[in-house]
């Protein structure tokens, strides 16, 4: 029994893992020539959000923009509570953090990293490139870049969105669909708003004419806008966003706790309570003194004047870009800690009780290299770990 994996990294180094257990008598070969786990190195600022603590299958599969319900269910056999098991087992405690985000207790990405090289037969690990691969009766032939060539009888792909490798998998038939951006950050060309870098608070974000609204914190930088709202939303309409140049209107809710009715209530009392104040020394509770600033601006002939003298149009100005703040998106940047595509595999070709190929025999998937994608938190890890897991079962119980 003779398995190689490329790609080594998180999705390929659990597979090769499995594998391991599995069958610890067939020679399994991972090939990579970059370094290992780099993503996993640099996920959550060095940190690595190993999983989310999620453990509904049907709750965890409503974080994937692309592949929840292919994945309900690999959920259902590996799921985040199964990770935190497996690194357990290994000596590795996770811990939670209000958000959900599941981190090692060391907040260290290097002791993930340990864990995986540790545990891992040393002679598993090939630091070559892979330069073709193909169907050789019932195994597969790799050809690396140094013009070897070696004979398996499964191969599984884990290259996460290689482009170089996309392109190979179409040329051999592979259904594929093609790769765009997703976790970005956006663009806003509004210099008031650049002022405000730094400034973070709770947001709800939409993109005019799309279906989706999401909410989390929300960060002001040089550029626009990033942030888990921003990140997630960025996840959603990925393709959406792909189609229009990056160019958009999103509008923000910085007051999402009220309703719109409330958030002009508030507005009401404070002119009341703070008549003989200027309208930009007293604000709602729940805005910053930064924020208020920046709405009060946005309505100028309004800005030097007392509360008492305010007008209702003012109010319902106000409450306005409070709740539903216009900002254009042109452009976008890479949220590079979080780097992910949304495109890969055609999972319409994938049979997910064992993430082999419907359209080729005894070759297998797991990881970013399908069309599977999830907002930020762990949850991309969370795939990988899972996919990884189903295609190590399936290829053992094809020996079987």
């Amino acid at each position: 029994m003779r398995i190689a994996i490329v790609g080594a990294g998180a999705a390929g180094y659990f597979a090769a893992l499995q594998l391991q257990e599995l069958l610890p008598e067939a020679e399994v070969k991972l090939y990579e020539k970059a370094t290992p786990l780099a993503k996993v190195k640099v996920s959550g600022g060095g940190r690595c959000n190993v999983t989310h603590a999620c453990f509904d299958p049907a709750e965890l599969v409503q974080y994937y923009p692309r592949g929840g319900k292919e994945l309900l269910g690999p959920f259902h056999h590996f799921q985040p509570g199964d990770t935190i098991a497996w690194f357990a087992d290994r000596g590795v405690e996770l811990k939670v953090e209000e958000d959900g985000r599941m981190f090692p207790i060391t907040d260290k990405s290097q002791t993930i990293i340990d864990c995986f090289q540790n545990t891992l037969r040393p002679e598993t690990l090939m630091k070559v490139g892979i330069a073709d691969f193909v169907q050789d009766g019932e195994g597969w032939k790799i050809v690396t870049d140094q013009g070897e060539e070696e004979r398996f009888d499964r191969l599984v792909i884990t290259v996460g969105s290689s482009p170089k490798f996309a392109k190979m998998m179409e040329q051999k038939g592979i259904t594929m669909v093609s790769a765009v951006p997703s976790l970005f950050t956006f663009h806003i060309p509004d210099e008031t708003l650049h002022a405000l870098s730094g400034l973070a608070f709770h947001a709800e974000v939409e993109i005019e004419g799309a279906p989706w609204t999401t909410e989390g914190p929300m960060l002001i930088t040089h550029w626009g806008a990033s942030g888990p709202a921003v990140l997630k939303m960025s996840a959603w309409a990925a393709r959406l966003m792909a189609e229009r140049e990056y160019k958009a209107e999103m509008l923000l809710n910085s007051l999402p706790q009220w309703n719109r009715d409330t958030v002009k209530q508030q507005l009401i009392e404070v002119r009341k309570a703070s008549a003989k104040k200027q309208v930009i020394n007293a604000h709602p509770p729940g805005v910053t003194n930064r924020w208020w600033n920046f709405v009060v601006q946005k309505h100028n002939k309004e800005k030097d004047k007392l509360w008492a003298d305010v007008t209702n149009e003012a109010i319902d100005n106000w409450t306005e870009l409070l709740t539903q703040m216009r900002l254009p998106v042109n452009g976008k940047s890479t949220f590079k800690e979080e780097f992910v595509t949304a495109g890969g595999v055609d999972l319409r070709s994938i049979n997910f009780k064992t993430m082999e190929s419907k359209e080729q025999k005894h070759l297998y998937f797991a990881g970013e290299v399908l069309d599977i994608d999830a907002v930020t938190g762990g949850f991309n890890f969370q795939a990988a770990w899972t996919t990884a897991v189903i295609a190590a079962r399936g290829i053992s119980n094809s020996f079987s």
